[in-house]
């Protein structure tokens, strides 16, 4: 009996997923979880799948565990859950692959010095990456590890879409726009083609809105453009992040403000976006709780640049078929979704009230042009899905 082991490791966080094979060697999910609270107050929770939980563990006093103790913790627990099983390999999610990386690959040294080079493309992101990986080759250094890259599906786009307004040789250095969550619209292109296959041959949008948010425009289920670019910074306004900013006001806060490049990164990364504008959260959740105004416009420049992206989009692909929201606003915001689809209204989204404040997986009207879906994104499954096609073909 064999299993895969998804890992998702973030600056705070680290999802977990761990998958039995069937008769036939397709992934089933066993367990997953998360850990919370790293370098604050670190909790780990894993449930069945069932839903119910089968670990929930604290560390009191634990504000100095990093990530290589945790996921020694995590490794332990995941061995005697999976007794019996043979570990295959552990897949990951790594946020950034440059323009070399665009397939799952086997992480070697050589990879690995490749990757740590990207750190300043993905601060928040990538060096996280890559320490779960070092933790886990030296917990166990005989099992596989693949590295699975939000960057690749959108690797073959237009080659304009690539493209920043910069000098050529810059471009050719590779500054141009990359583009991430690529492991959730994968996922989302496959499950829209099992729900909805006419609408998945067409022109979609994917909306990818949770703390780090991003739209996508496919066809045929294949990347056309997105609004992240040349960091998980641009785009969307996100719960710290600011999104799409004028460059401009980077060059003033430097120059005429006196802030340093550490001291800008800190405010667009970590101080911006929702938390900067409401002065209350990031947390759509608690933004939507709030009696402060300032909350509510956090929330309604949330929905603007989403609508106004959704819109620069529709251009892209020339039209719109489908729209899909998914993570975690995307996936439980009703209002939010209703607010962004009215502002989309003029491109023929009707969305049934009932059907979307019940979460339902089809929210648009019998009458609508544009059919409307809630899908919830699994990257695990993909980061497994990808982990098992590296090993067999390796076999």
């Amino acid at each position: 009996m064999k299993a895969v082991v998804s890992l998702n490791s973030g600056s705070s966080s680290i999802k977990f997923a761990l998958f039995t094979l069937d008769d036939e060697g397709a992934p089933v999910l066993s367990a997953g979880g998360k850990i919370e609270g790293i370098g604050i107050a670190p909790r780990l929770v894993a449930r069945s799948v069932d839903g119910s939980v089968v670990l929930d563990r604290d560390w009191a006093g634990g504000v100095g565990l990093g990530h290589a103790a945790l996921l020694e913790d995590l490794f332990g627990w995941a061995g005697g859950h999976l007794e019996g099983y043979e570990v295959l390999a552990i897949g990951h999610r790594v946020v950034h692959g440059g323009t070399d990386f665009a397939a799952p690959r086997r992480v070697d040294d050589a990879l690995l010095a490749a990757l740590e080079t990207l750190c300043p493309l993905a601060p928040l992101h990538q060096p996280h990456n890559l320490a779960a990986i070092r933790a886990i080759a030296a917990l166990r250094p005989d099992l596989p590890q693949i590295a699975c890259f939000d960057t690749a599906f959108h690797h073959d786009r237009p080659e304009l879409a690539t493209r920043l307004a910069i000098p050529r040789e810059l471009h050719a250095q590779g500054i141009r726009r990359y583009g991430f969550h690529g492991l959730s619209y994968e996922y989302i292109a496959r499950r829209l083609a099992e729900i909805d296959p006419e609408t998945a041959k067409g022109r979609v949008i994917a909306a990818h809105l949770g703390n780090g948010a991003s739209l996508c425009a496919m066809r045929g289920g294949r990347s056309v453009d997105t609004t992240m670019g040349f960091t998980a910074l641009d785009g969307l306004m996100m719960g710290t992040r600011c999104g799409s900013i004028d460059p401009g006001v980077v060059l003033h806060l430097q120059t005429q403000m006196g802030m340093s490049a550490a001291e800008v990164e800190q405010m667009l990364y970590r101080k911006s976006g929702l938390l900067g504008v409401s002065g209350v959260s990031s947390d759509m959740r608690a933004l939507s709780e709030s009696a402060s105004p300032d909350a509510e416009e956090a929330i309604a420049l949330f929905v603007w640049r989403a609508a106004r992206e959704a819109g620069a989009l529709i251009a892209c692909i020339e039209g719109l078929d489908g729209l899909v929201f998914t993570a975690g606003i995307g996936e439980n915001h009703a209002a939010v979704r209703a607010r962004i689809c009215a502002r989309l209204a003029w491109a023929g989204i009707e969305i049934d009230a009932d059907a979307n404040a019940r979460n339902a997986e089809r929210i648009s009207t019998p009458g609508s042009r544009i059919a409307v879906y809630v899908i919830p994104t699994d990257e695990e499954r993909m980061i497994a899905l990808h982990t098992l096609n590296v090993v067999k073909a390796a076999a």
